[in-house]
């Protein structure tokens, strides 16, 4: 969705600015960083090798400085002025899936006809390989004196989207002036999203020989009436614009009882709420809690928490919510992001939306960082089988972080 016009994603386009041809130059060195971090599995809490690969990589480009946090996200910076922006790309991805679905190794990092395969392809080593490259074409073009460019490859955020850079605002004290999320988006410009939260509803009942379930209370009976009334909920919940409709959906389904042989005494669901504009968390909670099948059943609501351990052994827990966000269309900094796009390829890029959910839950959600969203890739093949991105969008955006720097440095938006 948007309503400007998209920056050509053919060669119909002059590419003559500094900014691309810069890009363009890093080309080779660019992939075949790419290849090397799409050729190392990092499943969420399983990221050290691609992070040192990553911290190398930086290392070699000459950054000013580069560290590895307590929790395992790798931070890059270049230059030291007053005025800061990160680009963030999460390292971690989702397990390949069924291998018989694809047509070549999952971690084969392949390129053929300009284009390049494999798990995290698109969603989202591509924005991590794209930005850490753009710090290298600042070092060749000059970083403006009044920036300081970070570059953050993040962790775990497959399991837990924003719980990185909770970490990184509340206790590495990074908070910069504004993020730029290397998520696909097709070369444009996103600026929201829903959120999304992860809630269970749980029944209880009394136990006894299945043989003679009346003298019990089964949990599962107890459980149809709200999976009915959830269903309904989910129709009946409207769009509010500019993101959308919310959702309500149930992902699992399970039930405890002393035997197989015996009536269930306890039995939970499981709930995906995708959240949209002035939708809460308080507010999801209390729409399950006031349905008819919910009271009647005396269920009860819990909002899950997440606590698992980093691959460096940190245990950072954060409540599973994650609010919708969006920047305004009229925002100075979409402004920037606009004149960023004409000076690297030459027109403006489309602005939109992204379906799915990204760190931004945190950094503009629950941090209040100014953040927008410009990637590599296409959201469709994010955690699909033969998952790919073009060497092209790599190369373009390389060239837009770089442009964007400038652009910043200049327009004098804070």
């Amino acid at each position: 969705p948007g309503d400007r016009p998209r920056a050509s994603g053919g060669t119909g386009v002059k590419m003559d600015s500094n900014f691309y041809q810069g890009a363009k130059n890093l080309e080779a060195d660019l992939v075949a960083f790419m290849r090397d971090i799409i050729r190392i599995p990092s499943l969420s809490s399983q990221e050290g090798a691609v992070i040192r690969r990553i911290a190398e990589e930086m290392e070699r480009l000459d950054y000013d400085e580069v560290t590895i946090d307590p929790m395992g996200n790798v931070i890059g910076r270049i230059g030291n002025g007053p005025r800061s922006v990160a680009f963030d790309g999460h390292v971690d991805t989702v397990d390949v899936g069924d291998p018989a679905q694809w047509d070549r190794d999952p971690h084969s990092g392949d390129v053929e006809d300009g284009i390049l395969y494999g798990r995290g392809a698109a969603d989202m080593k591509g924005g991590v390989a794209s930005s850490v490259y753009a710090g290298a074409l600042l070092k060749k073009l000059g970083v403006p004196d009044d920036i300081s460019f970070y570059v953050t490859g993040t962790v775990q955020e497959e399991d837990c989207d924003g719980l990185c850079w909770q970490y990184i605002a509340n206790e590495v004290g990074l908070r910069p002036d504004l993020v730029v999320i290397t998520e696909p988006t097709s070369l444009n410009i996103y600026r929201g999203q829903r959120g999304r939260m992860e809630m269970e509803v749980r029944t209880t009942g009394v136990s006894c020989h299945g043989s003679a379930p009346e003298r019990g209370d089964n949990a599962v009976y107890k459980m149809a009436g709200i999976i009915a009334d959830i269903e309904q909920l989910n129709e009946r919940l409207e769009p509010r614009e500019p993101l959308g409709k919310g959702s309500v959906t149930i992902s699992e389904i399970r039930s405890v009882s002393p035997s197989l042989c015996a009536v269930a005494d306890g039995c939970t669901i499981h709930l995906d709420r995708r959240l949209t504009v002035g939708e809460t968390e308080q507010s999801a909670v209390q729409e399950i809690r006031e349905l008819p099948s919910v009271q009647a059943a005396g269920a009860t609501v819990h909002v899950l928490e997440y606590s698992v351990p980093s691959y460096t052994g940190l245990t950072y827990p954060m409540r599973k919510y994650y609010p919708s966000w969006q920047m305004a269309a009229d925002d100075p900094f979409m402004d920037t992001a606009l004149a960023a796009s004409r000076a690297a390829f030459g027109e403006e890029s489309k602005t939109g939306f992204w379906v799915f959910s990204t760190n931004a839950v945190a950094t503009a959600g629950l941090q209040n960082i100014p953040t927008f969203g410009f990637g590599p890739g296409h959201e469709h093949f994010a955690h699909a089988p033969n998952e790919q991105t073009e060497v092209e969008h790599l190369v373009r955006a390389t060239a837009f972080y770089a442009a964007f720097v400038h652009k910043f440095s200049h327009a004098g938006v804070k």
